[in-house]
């Protein structure tokens, strides 16, 4: 079997973000109250793509976040290298807001679950989404995004690779044989 395998190009991201914006619409009846935030690295051009589509819609400017998660992931003591922490940047009240999630890949669960306990240490929101371009599967914790870009079910020796123009100078997503 091939190394690499291409699962998305950039029109089958476009029309999964364009999804994903008008369920967000849809889902919290229009955009008030709305705040994305994005999970560094590839989550934060995800979460302003999507902004830039709601703005399309809607005519709304969604504001969006930037969110850091290292501090709160439970596997740091797994790990014999120090932690490269990113700042933070929510310069948002997330009290009584809808703060929508965004990353990448959704994978055991344990980054949205580290997020969204940096967003409750920010404050109360009144509800917390997750919107994800890839569902892998395997999920070690209870946690289900409310908005997939797309279902792709995955072996564990197999490991979905997000490139954005942003971040990568590509927009792609592979699989490739770990």
């Amino acid at each position: 079997m091939e190394k690499s395998k291409e699962l998305l190009d950039e029109k089958a991201i476009q029309r999964a973000l364009t999804r994903i914006s008008h369920e967000i619409i849809e889902k919290n009846k229009g955009v008030e109250d709305i705040l994305l935030i994005g999970i560094k690295t590839r989550g934060i051009p995800l979460a302003e793509r999507i902004a830039r589509k709601i703005y399309e819609v809607e005519n709304v400017k969604v504001p969006v976040g930037v969110l850091d998660i290292t501090f709160y992931r439970d596997d740091l003591k797994h790990k014999s290298v120090q932690p490269i922490v990113h700042n933070t940047d929510v310069k948002y009240h997330v009290d009584d807001k809808i703060v929508i999630l965004v990353d990448d890949v959704i994978y055991t669960g344990r980054t949205a679950r580290a997020a969204i306990d940096a967003v409750i240490d920010m404050g109360r929101p009144k509800y917390i989404q997750l919107a994800v371009l890839i569902d892998r599967g395997h999920r070690e914790l209870p946690i289900r995004p409310d908005f997939v870009g797309k279902n792709i079910p995955t072996s564990k020796e197999e490991i979905v690779r997000v490139l954005l123009e942003e971040t990568d100078n590509n927009n792609l997503v592979l699989i490739e044989k770990n």
